[in-house]
């Protein structure tokens, strides 16, 4: 059976349209004499770094040099009983043939920009690595992505290429005439369509031979889209540093993975969970990248697939954990599963506790945000205090401060800051691209200021106590509520609206939209117009910003000034006045 799969996969997959015609049997892996172990001073920065080069090609060369175990480098699997496993050096091959074809066929250089917007799917991992190896910067996208999104992510990055599926091709075909700067489109489908360029055959076709581009360390690697209070996204510019801090001691001792761990992410590929957890963080440990397709998330699928493969450590947002302790199993003590963490949103302690109780395994929370990467958690074997985020991880240096950048003493509520001055760390954001602004407001005296907001015990642990913002924070996808009241206003039933979160059993939070109706639509029956605007919010921007809850109201609390109070809003939906 193993053979069978490796033959399916070395001499391409045609069973799920989500397949990948793989590497030849010859593979061309060029010398790596000269790389050293994987091992980096928390804070030396190399002048520089390259994950594909420094990182995936020294595994691949290992395993040509019989030092490391016969576990995949990527296991991919879904629900049709397909299933895809890559070594390093199979891994190591492909991502220099898409090199080539980013470069040679779509033009790209360092620097240019490329929207990557894909499911679970293999050609994730290709296209991000493939970037890394010729510094062309990605920027991924969750998929559900609706037009409009994805027109406003085109233009404010000027992306010269984009990535993406046959579902999501025609909304980009929408607007692709607004967007003078994207010069190609490569689809990833078993079918082909005007227009666009067809990855796979270019890949197949495409040369192994490719030298990996010398970045330096602090040269630009990755965009991500982040939610605000006020406006549309911005963009969290990160370097390769970001790639850098997953290979630091400090890092590596959050989850202490070994070549023999088998890592399951269940982020959603549009963040930079995803590319921190189910890329680079075990990668950087030479362990397994296990991926399950999963459109969906479904907790009968999720336990399932731990009874079926060998995971051993797991990462998911706490509604992961909380879907699966809302189901009834008979058992949910998985086989080979050693450690779990979670990040994203807030654990109550009671849920760790039932956890504990139901799988045996502790849950560990990290800390982080699209700025930042993973900046404090509890490394496994650390005392557990429940209820918080653990402490800082070198070479960040994380204080609670005031608004004004000066050091609270403990156990003082205040802002999370992460020190920039006189050094700013490896793995923090370079800026917010386009957004001198944006990037200044953030910064306060010697700090990066989160605008989270927590306190800090004596022993350095980090009580997290909620967000200095109105970002709402629901599964682990942050939602600005400007972005869903500017879809809500384009709905001739409302005359304005205000958006917060309110808190649910299983997603923590959900989106809730306070709404005052237009005149004409004062008679009309609430629950349908409810239902009609739903409807039309999932119809004009990503259906996960939907509000849940829509509650009519006849004025919206505002200042003196005409602003809308959201702070008061969602004090009174978590019970606080």
């Amino acid at each position: 059976m193993q053979l069978l799969m490796r033959l399916r996969v070395l001499c391409g997959i045609h069973k799920s349209s989500h397949s990948f015609h793989s590497a030849p049997w010859q593979l061309r892996c060029q010398s790596l004499s000269g790389h050293g172990v994987l091992r980096w001073n928390d804070y030396d920065t190399p002048e520089e770094f390259n994950f594909a080069s420094d990182v995936l090609d020294y595994w691949a060369q290992m395993e040509k040099e019989g030092k490391r175990g016969p576990n995949p480098a990527f296991w991919w699997v879904n629900n049709q009983g397909d299933e895809v496993k890559w070594s390093f050096r199979e891994m190591t091959d492909l991502t220099r043939r898409v090199a080539n074809v980013l470069t040679q066929t779509c033009g790209l250089q360092p620097g240019d920009g490329l929207a990557l917007i894909l499911p679970r799917v293999p050609e994730w991992w290709m296209v991000s690595v493939g970037c890394i190896r010729t510094g062309i910067i990605f920027m991924p996208g969750t998929t559900l992505l609706k037009a409009k999104d994805i027109l406003y992510r085109l233009q404010v990055s000027k992306a010269k290429s984009i990535v993406t599926t046959d579902i999501l091709a025609p909304e980009v075909d929408s607007v692709a005439s607004e967007c003078p700067a994207l010069k190609t489109k490569l689809l990833v489908s078993d079918h082909s369509r005007k227009g666009w360029l067809d990855f796979r055959t270019l890949v197949k076709s495409a040369s192994s031979v490719h030298t990996c581009t010398k970045s330096k360390t602090m040269d630009p690697m990755a965009i991500f889209f982040t939610s605000g209070t006020t406006g549309f996204p911005k963009m969290a510019k990160h370097s390769h540093g970001l790639a850098l801090h997953s290979c630091l001691p400090s890092s590596r001792k959050l989850l202490q993975l070994k070549k023999s761990d088998v890592f399951w992410c269940l982020s959603d590929s549009g963040w930079i969970l995803a590319v921190l957890g189910s890329l680079l963080e075990p990668w950087a440990a030479g362990s397994t990248v296990f991926i399950h397709h999963l459109p969906q998330f479904d907790p009968k699928v999720i336990v399932q697939t731990f009874f079926k493969y060998p995971i051993t450590h797991c990462l998911a947002a706490p509604s992961v954990f909380r879907m699966i302790l809302h189901q009834d199993f008979t058992s949910i003590r998985f086989p080979t599963l050693e450690h779990c963490c979670t990040g994203g949103e807030a654990l109550l302690p009671e849920e760790h506790e039932q956890w504990k109780k139901r799988t045996g395994i502790l849950l560990h929370e990290a800390y982080g945000q699209s700025e930042t990467g993973i900046s404090c958690g509890v490394s496994r074997g650390m005392k557990i205090k429940l209820g918080s985020l653990g402490k800082p991880i070198p070479p960040y240096n994380i204080q609670i401060i005031d608004d004004k950048g000066n050091i609270l003493p403990p156990n003082t509520e205040g802002n999370i800051g992460i020190r920039i001055k006189p050094t700013r760390p490896i793995g923090l954001f370079l800026c917010y691209e386009d957004n001198p602004e944006k990037t200044a407001e953030v910064e306060c005296g010697d700090f990066y200021n989160t605008g989270d907001r927590a306190s800090m015990d004596e022993e350095g642990y980090i009580w997290f106590l909620g967000r200095g913002d109105d970002v709402i924070n629901a599964s682990g996808y942050r939602i600005g509520p400007a972005e869903v009241e500017s879809a809500l206003a384009e709905h001739p039933a409302v005359a304005e609206s205000a958006v917060v979160g309110s808190p649910d059993p299983i997603r923590g939070e959900v989106v809730k939209a306070f709404v005052v109706l237009a005149p004409g639509f004062l008679s009309h029956d609430q629950d349908q117009l409810t239902k009609e605007l739903q409807q039309h919010v999932k119809s004009v921007t990503a259906p996960y910003k939907y509000p849940r809850k829509v509650e009519f109201v006849s004025e919206l609390p505002k200042t003196i000034t005409g602003k809308i109070r959201h702070g008061e809003l969602r004090k009174k939906e978590f019970g606080q006045v």
